[in-house]
Parts: structure tokens; sequence; C-alpha cells
């Protein structure tokens, strides 16, 4: 079931999330009373021990996952909800959430606003990330390298959300890394990860990149290499062109690897939250999030897969 207005034409005036203990559902409201009602995807609230545990006790992590995991879940209503009334009404909803009972009962009220200028192409520069192998990234107000540390890049990305009007950088802790931050732009996001070398110094060591399906927020968020849109143009036609440039390309349960760039790209995951429809001529597979290291010519293609 896709995500729409209860009724074509009617005026969302709330939403209901709740997150119950095998899942989480959500209820649309229309000004008229009619709702429309949606199974979310993902656990539910309640810790359920994996069969071969020891003990079936809720972990110590498990309430901020739940927390994380419903605000996720909001910001993906967020984005569809108003996708479907600009698509519906020519406005957009935005959506106050208030905490019933948390962590997984939550209400939000809807306000209507003019659309957004970016949703109109040519109205809003994109913001364009410019990767560079070996080098890093170039960004427009400054530059993410992978011979800068953590007191370089993470100045860099507070500049950004500065830039772009987000929220300050969000520090992530992922296995392998000394430190990771990432900042919204759009809908899309920028990741830096560092690592610790063997003499004890820290640098970047990785450059995360990703944009949802759809409309890409404002300002767009764009990815190049070489001149190819790494995450706008079809994932097919990437390939080709980098195939075409003499580059090797490995490819692999929905991830193409680029060795001798450090580059590795990952298809979009399909799935009925998508705000492409199949009959839309730019509903070709794309490649919804892309990772820039140091590069390898050394290692072959599949190593990586």
């Amino acid at each position: 079931m896709d995500l729409q207005a209860p009724r074509p034409g009617r005026v969302p005036v709330r939403v209901l999330l709740l997150g119950g203990d095998d899942g989480w559902t959500c209820e649309i409201v229309d000004d008229g009373d009619g709702r429309a009602r949606l199974e979310l995807p993902g656990p539910g609230v309640r810790w359920a021990a994996p069969p071969a545990a020891r003990a079936a006790r809720e972990p110590a992590w498990w309430p901020g996952r739940v927390a994380a995991h419903g605000a996720a879940l909001r910001e993906l209503l967020d984005r569809r909800v108003t996708d479907r009334t600009f698509e519906e009404l020519g406005v957009e909803a935005e959506i106050a959430w208030f905490a019933v009972r948390e962590p997984g009962v939550w209400e939000g009220l809807v306000t209507l606003r003019e659309p957004d200028p970016a949703r109109y192409p040519g109205n809003v520069p994109p913001y364009v990330v410019e990767l560079e192998p070996e080098r890093g990234a170039r960004l427009p107000e400054a530059d993410l390298l992978f011979s800068a540390g953590p007191g370089d890049a993470w100045p860099v990305l507070e500049g950004v959300a500065a830039k772009v009007g987000s929220a300050p950088p969000a520090e992530s802790f992922i296995c392998g890394y000394s430190g990771y931050r990432s900042v919204r732009v759009g809908r899309g996001g920028i990741g830096v990860g560092c690592m610790r070398d063997p003499d004890g110094a820290e640098h970047v060591r990785e450059v995360f990149g990703d944009r949802p399906g759809g409309w890409g927020g404002n300002p767009e968020l764009r990815f190049r290499l070489d001149g190819i849109d790494l995450l706008h143009e079809p994932a097919a036609d990437v390939v080709t062109l980098f195939r075409d440039l003499g580059h090797e390309v490995g490819e692999r349960n929905g991830r193409a690897v680029l060795p001798g760039l450090g580059l590795s790209l990952w298809h979009e995951t399909p799935s009925r939250w998508s705000a492409h429809r199949p009959d839309e001529p730019d509903a070709r597979p794309r490649f919804g999030r892309l990772s820039l290291v140091p590069p390898d010519p050394e290692r072959a293609p599949w190593r990586f897969l």
C-alpha cells in the first residue's frame, strides 16, 4: 500500500505514529476525518531475545535503538506526507510532532505552507560535492581531505550545516572508526569517518554520501566525479560511463566498486516508500549511497564485494 492522503484532494491535519510490541503503524487523518492506516517497516518497541540468547532481559542499548527508529520513521513520514500533499494539492505539509507516550506513541499536527522553491528545477542551485580520488572531497566552502584529522574535518561539517540551515553534525559509533560524523543536506547526507593510524594519529579515511530517490530537498545534494553525477544519473549509465573512461568496475549484490578510484556505489533499495513510480521516465534504478576511500589499485574489484 502506497502512502497517500486518505482521499484524493483531502487535506491532512493529523498523523498518528504508534509503536507496538511487534511493529509500527501510522494513521493519517484528513479534514473530513477520513483515515488512512498502514504498517511501517522495522521492529517494534518490545525487546525480543534471540532464541539462542542466555537471558531475555532487555539490553541497555535497546531503548536508544527504539528511540532512533521512531525518529527515523517520523522523518520518513515528514517526507512522504509532504510529497503526497504537494502532488495532490500543490502545497507542502509540515508536521509538528509531540510525544504522547515515549517511545512509541506520537502525534503530529500538520500545517500547510507554500511550495518549496526547489520543487521547480532551476530555482535553487544544487549543493555539489566533487569527489577527488587520492585526495578526498571538494565542497563549496571547504575541502574534506584524507590528510586531515578530526580537528579539521569536524569544523568543515559544522560549516556545511550552517550554510544549508540543517541540524549540527550528528556523531555516531561505527565499529572500526575512531570517529564518525554526518550532516544533512536537503534530503541527502555527507558523512566522514576517521581512523587511527599505527602511529596513533587520526585521519579522514572515508567520505560517505547518500540521497534517497525522488525530490532531493533544498538544496539538492549532488556527488560528482569526472563530471559524472553519481547518485542522480541512472546506475547503469554511471557504470557504462566509468567503463568507457577505462576504469575497472566490479558489480555484485547491488554494489559497484571501482578499486582504482577507491569508490563504492550501492543501489537504492526498492521499497513501497520509494517516491518514484514505475511508469515515470526517471524511475530507472539509481545508486543511493556511496563511499570514497584512498584508492588501492592493486586490489581486484571482486575482493571488495
